[in-house]
């Protein structure tokens, strides 16, 4: 597994920092690495971490220090200004005066958004998507994703993870629909990682000697969310929320063999083992 491997980065910088890289860069501190965070508001991050404020729309007034590994998960941003990942990508690597030996970028399984009207599975349906299907998007945000992508490994030459539906501590806005009793699609095909695990899939790839280019983090069941709701439902003791109007169906179903093979047993390797947590820990 590639978890145990023996490399360690000693120093990372961690690019937009939100929840998901705080998670990793908290992970790493434990482990004796140096952390640095550059984002827009530094506040709020862990006082273990070293913290640039800079607005990567706009070029760096200084070099960057010298960094083993950089982790990106900024968001796409889309509507009137536009994707951030053209400027914000190319003023990071302007910045960094030495290419890292290891570059992660966190994207989506957004990319595939336009196959959610195709059939999954049985004996006439298309297998589950790998990380040799090309990406088919059908809108503006997909667009930017699938962009941030090519120019993170074209300046980078990063590995591509690929997350789904993320859930985990503060992530429980399905918890909170089906106690509101909001109507939900039964019928969508979905897939998800709990945010524990794919920090730990960050992590792998960070030590990994030969980590592969693509990886699609999600869990081992891809399931209905009409089966997530209602287990939902169950836990808490309230009736499944309703069928929302409309088209029902739609969603993908995703193959995650790689990041398995990566990480060996999940903490959370079902929606189930998730969302009870989640639940337990809430009361």
């Amino acid at each position: 597994m590639a978890d145990a491997g023996a490399r360690r980065p000693a120093r990372t910088l961690l690019v937009g920092c939100g929840a998901l890289g705080t998670a990793l860069g908290e992970r790493l501190v434990d482990d004796g690495a140096a952390v640095t965070a550059i984002r827009r508001d530094g506040s709020g991050l862990p006082a273990a971490f070293s913290t640039i404020e800079a607005d990567l729309r706009h070029p760096l007034s200084t070099p960057l220090p010298t960094f083993d590994a950089v982790v990106i998960t900024l968001p796409p941003g889309t509507g009137q200004e536009g994707s951030i990942y053209p400027a914000a990508l190319t003023h990071l690597a302007a910045a960094l005066t030495v290419r890292p030996e290891r570059t992660i970028f966190v994207s989506s399984t957004r990319v595939f958004e336009g196959y959610g009207s195709q059939a999954f599975g049985g004996a006439d349906g298309r297998a589950p998507l790998t990380e040799t299907d090309p990406p088919l998007t059908i809108g503006e945000r997909g667009d930017a994703l699938v962009e941030g992508e090519r120019l993170a490994v074209d300046l980078f030459d990063a590995i591509i993870v690929r997350p789904a539906g993320i859930y985990g501590p503060g992530r429980d806005s399905l918890i909170r629909r089906v106690r509101e009793g909001a109507a939900v699609d039964h019928e969508r095909r979905t897939n998800r990682i709990h945010e524990h695990d794919l920090v730990r899939l960050l992590e792998a790839l960070l030590r990994a000697d030969a980590p592969p280019a693509l990886v699609h983090a999600i869990d081992r069941e891809p399931v209905r969310l009409g089966d997530v709701v209602s287990h939902i439902a169950s836990r808490l003791g309230v009736a499944a929320p309703p069928q929302s109007e409309g088209d029902a169906g739609g969603g993908t179903v995703l193959d995650g063999s790689l990041a398995h093979a990566l990480l060996g047993e999940l903490s959370y390797p079902t929606f189930r083992e998730g969302y009870d947590g989640m639940l337990a820990a809430g009361r």
